[in-house]
């Protein structure tokens, strides 16, 4: 099956096979391999993309499903991910880094649609993303850093 994605702003044609996951056609066929896989389940959140605006897990997308959609990953180079990485870096939001891209991804879709989030929707918007470090605290003040609280 065909299917039609842009990616980070750039259009992509790619010949699927029925069940294959997003996260595989954007880490083995698109060789975007920022997108980590963990659980492969959807429980850690580590591989969560933005699709049309919204946070998914792509481990459990099917990329037959996403013909004609816009697919944001963190190697996306706009303004919110850049201030996010920023953000993150001056909070030390990480340890491992393993779980970062989906954090991060998931702290994007929130900015968008909530400038200014307060700490109990970024705790909301955050909660599917597992971090096996414990650097949640970090994670939260990165994030209001980023839109602008640096409380």
């Amino acid at each position: 099956m065909q299917v039609s994605l842009e990616v980070n702003g750039s259009a992509h044609d790619v010949d699927v096979h029925p069940g294959e996951r997003l996260s595989t056609v954007l880490r083995d066929r698109l060789e975007l391999t920022g997108t980590k896989v963990s659980c492969g389940e959807g429980t850690c959140g580590s591989c969560t993309v933005v699709l049309d605006g919204r946070p998914v897990l792509s481990c459990l997308t099917l990329a037959a499903a996403c013909h004609g959609a816009s697919v944001r990953t963190v190697e996306w180079r706009g303004e919110t991910l850049e201030r996010l990485r920023d953000a993150f870096t001056a909070e030390d939001a990480f340890q491992c880094g393993f779980c970062t891209p989906g954090q991060l991804m998931s702290a994007l879709a929130l900015l968008e649609r909530t400038p200014a989030p307060s700490r109990d929707e970024i705790v909301a918007a955050m909660s599917g993303n597992l971090c096996r470090c414990g650097a949640y605290e970090g994670i939260a003040l990165a994030v209001a850093r980023a839109s602008g609280d640096a409380a």
